[in-house]
């Protein structure tokens, strides 16, 4: 689209979106000397271009360009289709009726590969699991949108991010969460290859509603079972509701005491409150002063220090990720690797460690930035790097369909090894 045709509140979104993200910057970045880049003579050179762009594409060239300057990860322009495309929830009218409920789940998760997105559980009580939806299946079709495309376009566009997995799963479970009541209509391919269309009702999602602070409500769960008779195991889906979570993983961790090993699951959790990591660490180190990492922040930085919590569990720890493993998540396994107190399976984790937010630019197009800087304590920068498994898994198809979770199992294969002296732990 040449500029000439670009009409008058198309041009003045378009400065408009120049100025919130320069702005943005200046005020919000953790740095407030932006390593010594000079911010405003960045946005005189700039802010002409924009003027002068002959369509909207141009414009995003042009932040894009502004943006790359700070040399930093998580500092990007969506485009517009795709911030729709991840952003968009299954709201909307439903099967039947207005979208007036609060939101709910259609009750399966999801991972993305090769543009197939993988069923990799079913929540207990759902609607798909009582329709007989199980992990491996694959989700082809949501409503009248066929997902191929969609995930093509994000996957596009984060070709290059540690967070790609993250928002391929995310640009599914949107479009299949929504409004409790409803119902969604989901084409699945069968563990036989057949299609099947299936109308799922959205229920509540698991666990209870937690707050804390100004961040929106959620619902917290925790698991903990034995696998056998020596290892513990322990799965929450959030960093949050810290009188429960603390509580459960203590009466966990204490009561396998003698147990080879303790795994702790953090696939899929996006993250919550930073602190929990320093006091969930506290289980299994002993020492004093041992620091997960730093994060620094416009005004002071933050240490991550260890609260050891005796007695201390002295077993092999296994941490499962990946690539939904995200902030806090990334904080705590990073950690523990840095301490040589945990071996990291599964994949890699989201590389979005830090406070990062998402915010819709006039122009239509979202625009993504961090508001801190975070190291782990051997200096490793885990912002746009991501957590690195100790021992990769591949998720297959043919391992969810056979009921198998490789990621677990070579865990406890682990923990049940005879340890290399001098590497007891790792």
């Amino acid at each position: 689209m040449l500029f000439a045709d670009l009409t008058p509140a198309q041009r003045r979104d378009s400065l408009a979106s120049f100025d919130q993200v320069w702005t943005t910057v200046r005020d919000k970045h953790w740095d407030t000397s932006l390593n010594g880049l000079d911010w405003a003579a960045v946005r005189d050179q700039l802010r002409p271009l924009v003027e002068k762009a002959r369509s909207e594409s141009e414009v995003r060239g042009v932040i894009s360009d502004m943006l790359s300057r700070l040399h930093q990860s998580h500092y990007a322009v969506i485009p517009g289709s795709v911030y729709d495309d991840v952003e968009s929830r299954g709201g909307g009218p439903g099967l039947n009726g207005a979208n007036t409920s609060p939101e709910g789940t259609a009750g399966v998760d999801v991972r993305v590969i090769n543009d197939e997105a993988l069923v990799v559980s079913v929540e207990p009580n759902s609607s798909a699991r009582e329709q007989g939806v199980t992990p491996g299946w694959i989700v082809r079709r949501i409503g009248d949108e066929e997902l191929v495309p969609v995930l093509r376009r994000v996957g596009a566009t984060y070709q290059d991010s540690t967070m790609r997995h993250m928002m391929l799963a995310r640009s599914v479970i949107s479009r299949l969460d929504g409004p409790v009541s409803n119902r969604v209509e989901v084409e699945f391919q069968t563990a036989r290859d057949k299609m099947i269309l299936l109308t799922l009702s959205r229920r509540a999602f698991r666990g209870t509603p937690a707050k804390f602070g100004y961040l929106p409500e959620e619902h917290f769960w925790i698991e903990t079972k034995r696998v056998g008779q020596d290892v513990e195991y322990i799965a929450f889906n959030l960093f949050l509701d810290p009188a429960t979570l603390i509580a459960r993983f203590q009466e966990s961790v204490r009561n396998c005491a003698d147990c080879a090993g303790v795994v702790i699951d953090l696939r899929g959790n996006p993250g919550g409150i930073g602190i929990l990591a320093m006091g969930l660490a506290g289980y299994f180190i002993d020492k004093p002063d041992q620091k997960l990492g730093t994060m620094y922040m416009r005004d002071l930085p933050l240490k991550f220090v260890v609260n050891p919590r005796p007695p201390v569990y002295e077993g092999k720890v296994a941490v499962l990720i990946d690539g939904l493993s995200a902030s806090t998540s990334e904080i705590f396994a990073g950690g523990l690797q840095d301490l040589n107190r945990a071996r990291i399976f599964g994949s890699h984790s989201a590389g979005a460690a830090l406070p990062s937010m998402i915010e819709r630019l006039p122009d239509g197009d979202g625009f993504q930035y961090a508001a801190a800087s975070y190291k782990s304590e051997s200096g490793k920068v885990l912002e746009g790097v991501g957590v690195t498994p100790d021992q990769p898994v591949e998720l297959t198809r043919a391992a969810l369909l056979a009921g198998h979770d490789p990621t677990l199992d070579a865990a406890i294969r682990w923990i049940h090894e005879p340890s290399p002296k001098g590497n007891e732990t790792r």
